[in-house]
């Protein structure tokens, strides 16, 4: 029995031209949200963008995923560290659940000290 955890990654529209670095740096060494799998492995299965606000992609990007065996769908950090931090995604996160059954994790790299410091300041 294949034990692998398949992962969907979402990223936000504002960032659509990311190839991705920081996030897969983090899934291959298991840091910011990708913690939990240590020891763990893990699989991506699919990675695209919300399709912008208000995240037209969400209502379809997870099935395609599921469809490739995705378990669990990371909304990834952009959405809550650029300014003004994603104001659907509670949305996103219950929807995918409740119309997928899927686990949803909100993160996937740690979080730059930048951003971390000026959202600080901000709240």
């Amino acid at each position: 029995m294949d034990n692998t955890i398949k992962i969907g990654i979402i990223i936000c529209d504002r960032y659509k031209n990311c190839a991705g670095g920081k996030c897969l740096k983090a899934m291959k060494q298991r840091e910011g949200a990708f913690d939990i799998y240590a020891g763990k492995e893990i699989e991506l299965v699919g990675y695209t963008s919300c399709g912008g606000c208000p995240g037209g992609n969400i209502e379809y990007a997870p099935e395609e995923m599921i469809k490739n065996g995705a378990q669990v769908i990371h909304l990834a950090t952009g959405f809550v560290v650029g300014y003004p931090p994603c104001p659907y995604i509670n949305s996103f996160k219950n929807t995918i659940k409740v119309k997928y059954g899927a686990d949803v994790i909100v993160g996937t790299h740690p979080i730059p000290q930048k951003y971390f410091n000026i959202h600080k300041e901000l709240n």
